[in-house]
C-alpha cells in the first residue's frame, strides 16, 4: 500500500507547544489575549498569528530561532524515523509555525524529511511579515489543502497524521489514520472521528510496527 506520514511540529516533535512559548516569550501581553480567543474559536487562527507576529521588528527574529532551537524532541523521534525509512514510508512535515524555527530544531534529521510546510518570514522590511504557499481562508498553513494535494499526486492509499494541536482539526478529520494528542483528542471525540491516542513517537512506531506486520 502507499502510504505518508504527515506530522505537526509544535507540541508534537517538540515536548512543548514551541511556537506557543515563543509568541508568550516575545509577545506576552497579546498573547494573553489572543491566544484563549483562538482556542475558543472567536478568532481565526490566520487572523491571531499575524496580529502577534506582524507587530515584532525582523530585528528579533534571529533571537526568536535561537529561543527555540534547544528545544526538547519527544522521546523516540529519531527511531521512528529510521522504522519509516526501512518502511519506505515518506515522513512530511506540516506545521502552523515558522519554517526557520522548524528547520533550526530538526537540523539533525533533516535528511529523513522529505518536506516540510510551514510559515515562510519575511525580514526584509522593518517589521516581520508572514509569508505562506498554502494560506487558507482561516490558516496560514491550510493542512487539510496540502495533505489532498499529497493524496491526488501519489494515489495514496492510507495518510496517517500526528498531532495535537488546534493547527491539526482540519487535518486530522481528512486524513485515514489518527495519532492524537490532547487538546486534538477532544476534537476528534466532537466529531465522532477514531484516534490512537499516544504520548511519545515510540508508541506510534510500535502501533504502526504491528499493525504494518498483519
Amino acid at each position: 500500500m502507499n502510504r505518508m506520514v504527515f506530522c505537526d511540529f509544535d507540541g508534537t516533535i517538540t515536548a512543548e507547544d514551541t511556537f506557543v512559548s515563543v509568541l508568550q516569550h516575545f509577545t506576552p501581553e497579546q498573547s494573553d489575549i489572543i491566544l484563549p480567543k483562538l482556542y475558543r474559536k472567536e478568532m481565526t487562527i490566520k487572523q491571531g498569528i499575524r496580529t502577534l507576529l506582524e507587530i515584532l521588528p525582523s530585528s528579533i527574529y534571529p533571537d526568536m530561532v535561537e529561543f527555540t532551537r534547544p528545544k526538547a524532541i519527544r522521546p523516540g523521534f529519531a527511531e521512528f524515523l529510521d522504522f519509516l525509512d526501512q518502511q519506505n514510508i515518506p515522513f512530511v512535515v506540516i506545521s502552523g509555525g515558522l519554517s526557520g524555527i522548524i528547520e533550526a530544531v530538526l537540523e539533525p534529521f533533516l535528511h529523513q524529511i522529505k518536506v516540510i510546510h510551514a510559515i515562510d518570514v519575511d525580514i526584509s522590511g522593518p517589521h516581520i511579515k508572514l509569508q505562506s504557499a498554502h494560506e487558507g481562508d482561516t490558516e496560514m498553513v491550510a493542512k487539510a489543502d496540502i495533505l489532498a494535494t499529497y493524496q491526488n499526486t501519489y494515489d495514496l492509499d492510507e495518510s496517517i497524521v500526528i498531532g495535537d494541536g488546534i493547527t491539526d482539526w482540519n487535518l486530522a478529520l481528512a486524513a485515514s489514520m489518527v495519532f492524537a494528542r490532547p487538546p486534538l483528542t477532544a476534537h476528534m471525540e466532537e466529531h465522532g472521528r477514531p484516534y490512537l491516542e499516544w504520548n511519545n513517537f515510540t508508541d506510534i512506531h510500535q502501533y504502526l510496527a504491528q499493525y504494518l506486520s498483519k
